[in-house]
């Protein structure tokens, strides 16, 4: 068994996990947060709704970007990652991650247009940064992923 088989069944108890603390998040903790946000900041109370609806959108993106990781481990396990099939999973991460940068984005400008500049809106801007790293590196990845599906065709060709 080789090392990559080896790390399929933690990974996806991972990806697992992560998906439950998602979704529980998104039913259970959001409202509550944002309820006693718009208590102890009067200021940006009438966010409330708008603020949690994308924040709501933006965890989805993230649980795509899970499920398609798991469908990407699969081809791994599989040894079929060097294929078009991957790219459009790569290429569905690619997109939720745009879909969420830019809904952060909006966050960001919603509550520095209700607020000022808060310490929320720090927070929103360290995010916005973040989330472009990750898009940049998906991108990057997605040519390597090219590159090396080319490669992988070319060879099976000679063989």
């Amino acid at each position: 068994m080789s090392r990559t088989s080896r790390l399929v069944v933690p990974l996806r108890a991972v990806l697992a996990a992560v998906l439950v603390a998602l979704l529980a998040t998104q039913v259970v903790v959001l409202p509550a947060v944002f309820a006693r946000m718009a208590e102890q900041t009067p200021e940006l109370a009438g966010l409330r709704w708008p603020l949690l609806a994308l924040t709501v959108v933006v965890l989805a993106c993230v649980e795509v970007v899970v499920v398609c990781s798991w469908r990407l481990l699969t081809m791994v396990h599989e040894d079929r990652i060097f294929s078009t099939q991957a790219l459009g999973w790569v290429d569905t991460i690619l997109g939720s991650v745009a879909v969420a940068w830019l809904l952060v984005a909006l966050a960001g400008v919603l509550v520095v247009a209700a607020a000022g500049p808060t310490g929320v809106a720090a927070l929103l801007l360290v995010v916005v940064l973040v989330g472009a790293a990750v898009g940049l590196l998906m991108v990057v990845m997605r040519a390597l992923l090219v590159q090396a599906t080319t490669l992988r065709t070319d060879l099976d060709g000679v063989i």
